[in-house]
């Protein structure tokens, strides 16, 4: 195990339990992360609660994140590696939404 690990920000959990338990190998007792299910629900109440009439799941934030990227000018193959898709293909469903022709495409001489 990495030194400092519990302090490290890459170690750290982005949605932590509200509770500790024994991690049933070592039998420490610590926190872990939440369950994706607490997560799924607490994002359904969210949209309820802010009247929004489309669907939103937590799949709705990573084709966000993906879309950005590729909004930004990263590369798709950089998008591809980010999302831990093994097949270019399955990336490019993200691109549909650019819907830029020629406009997408940036010169040298723009910059």
């Amino acid at each position: 195990m990495t030194p400092h690990a519990d302090r490290t920000w890459i170690w750290q959990f982005g949605f932590p339990s509200s509770g500790r338990s024994r991690d049933p190998r070592s039998g420490i007792i610590r926190r872990h992360h939440l369950h994706q299910s607490g997560v799924q629900k607490t994002l359904k109440q969210a949209v309820r609660a802010a009247s929004l009439a489309k669907q939103i799941g937590c799949h709705t934030f990573r084709h966000s994140f993906a879309t950005h990227l590729l909004e930004d000018g990263y590369d798709i193959r950089t998008v591809q590696e980010l999302l831990g898709h093994k097949d270019v293909k399955t990336t490019m469903i993200y691109t549909h939404v650019l819907n830029r022709g020629g406009r997408g495409v940036k010169s040298p001489l723009d910059n």
